[in-house]
C-alpha cells in the first residue's frame, strides 16, 4: 500500500479550509469598520495572510 506524504495531505486540508473560509456566506459576516477600514477587506486579506503563512510553515516544517 502506498503511503501519503503527510505534509501533502496537511497542505490539502489546509486548502480546503482556506476554500471553506474565503467563500460566501463567511466573507460576508463581518460588517462595520475596524481601525478605519471596513471589516470585510479585514477578514478577507488577514485570512488570505494567515493561509499563506501556514502553508509555508507547514512547507518549510521538517521532522514530521
Amino acid at each position: 500500500m502506498k503511503r501519503i506524504n503527510p505534509v501533502r495531505q496537511r497542505l490539502a486540508a489546509l486548502g480546503m479550509l482556506g476554500f471553506a473560509g474565503l467563500n460566501f456566506p463567511l466573507v460576508g459576516l463581518p460588517s462595520g469598520d475596524c481601525l478605519g477600514m471596513p471589516a470585510s477587506y479585514l477578514y478577507l486579506f488577514g485570512g488570505w495572510g494567515g493561509l499563506i503563512l501556514l502553508a509555508a510553515w507547514l512547507a518549510e516544517r521538517r521532522g514530521s
